[in-house]
């Protein structure tokens, strides 16, 4: 019965699977859940990577976005301010254009009518023609025809004179600065009390003038043959 006991004995410690003294037994649970502890942990750690790298990618363009809309503006202001300095420019050549065509106009106009002044005279007005030529005049002109004035008047109302220009032609023959030069071709005709009526007679005037002030006056008078 010694010998079954200890069978039975046996028998039990088989079945119930006792480890040998000092080993150390490891549980699968344990281990799994430890791997399955690392492979989430690396999984975050890919994730996060992934992560930084797309908003990298994404602040790239965002950047270049950035840049594209200062250099567009610097660009569109480069413009702007071309523009404006053309416009002004232009605006500028038009106006020193204008005022030198106006100029020109004036020059004429004043020479032409300096010519007039000059070759119509009437013995019953001369003293207002005469004072409409000096206020037409300036410089040596005005000087030389105003000591003349006078005696000229006595002539003109001695010999009941009188003469009528008419301008055939007149144009700008040099410009310099604030004065110019004048052709002008007039017909005049002229009558004297007592004497028969005499025929239109050609003639061919230059004229000096300058600029006074916001007008112009005759300065010279030369005839031409």
């Amino acid at each position: 019965m010694a010998v079954d006991a200890d069978a039975a004995d046996g028998e039990l410690s088989a079945s119930t699977g006792s480890t040998p003294s000092g080993g150390t037994t490891e549980n699968p649970s344990e281990s799994a859940q430890e791997a399955t502890d690392e492979t989430s942990t690396a999984d975050d750690e890919a994730d996060a990577e992934d992560h930084d790298g797309a908003e990298a990618e994404a602040a790239a363009p965002a950047k270049r976005s950035i840049s594209d809309v200062r250099l567009g503006l610097v660009l569109g202001l480069v413009i702007v301010l071309a523009l404006v300095g053309l416009v002004g420019w232009l605006g500028y050549r038009t106006y020193q254009s204008q005022q030198a065509e106006a100029q020109r106009r004036l020059f004429l106009e004043v020479g032409r009518q300096g010519a007039l002044n000059l070759t119509t005279i009437s013995y019953t007005e001369v003293d207002a023609d005469v004072q409409r030529i000096l206020d037409g005049s300036t410089g040596t002109f005005y000087d030389d025809f105003q000591k003349r004035s006078q005696p000229f008047i006595d002539i003109v109302k001695q010999a009941q004179s009188k003469t009528v220009g008419t301008i055939t032609e007149a144009g700008l023959e040099s410009v310099q600065g604030d004065s110019a030069q004048v052709l002008v071709a007039l017909s005049v005709k002229t009558s004297n009390a007592g004497a028969a009526e005499q025929e239109p007679r050609g003639w061919r005037m230059r004229i000096d003038v300058q600029k006074v002030g916001d007008g112009a006056k005759v300065s010279n008078v030369e005839f031409v043959p």
